[in-house]
């Protein structure tokens, strides 16, 4: 059994969020030069402002006892969640984490009839866990800029 487990986050987690959150989407934001989007160009104010929103978690994602990563749980009207975003530290992707994540949301969330998100396109990786969670392509997008398209999903229950 992986050793991932979910703590909510409250305010004193904005800096170590925020920290993450830079570190995770920096190479997307190097490949991609999204800057006006890239959520490596968040500000802290952002973190807080989220955090402090009734219809949102934020979760701190911990691997082994160390903090690797963060979800951001967003509730919609019936029964409907997105999540926006997920991210894992650089030197922890890979190992399965944001799947085990996935799962435990799912649970935390048992009411969801059905749960959205947005990726970038290029990024065939992501597209490929996603859809190997029961994530169906919208068919909805929206071309960022000539090397970046975000394409949106959704996962009915």
């Amino acid at each position: 059994m992986m050793e991932v487990s979910l703590c909510k986050a409250d305010l004193k987690d904005a800096v170590n969020i925020h920290e993450m959150k830079v570190k995770a989407f920096m190479p997307l934001l190097e490949k991609y030069q999204d800057f006006e989007t890239s959520p490596a160009n968040e500000t802290l104010e952002r973190i807080i402002t989220q955090i402090n929103q009734s219809f949102t978690d934020y979760f701190i994602i911990h691997y082994l006892e160390a903090a690797v990563g963060g979800i951001r749980v967003v509730k919609k009207d019936n029964q409907i969640y997105s999540v926006s975003p997920i991210f894992i530290l650089p030197e922890h992707q890979g190992k399965g984490i944001a799947q085990k994540v996935f799962t435990m949301v799912e649970q935390i969330y048992d009411d969801a009839k059905s749960w959205k998100l947005g990726t970038i396109l290029q990024e065939k990786g992501n597209c490929y866990l996603y859809e190997k969670l029961g994530y169906r392509k919208t068919g909805a997008t929206k071309v960022i800029n000539d090397k970046m398209t975000m394409v949106f999903y959704e996962k009915h229950l």
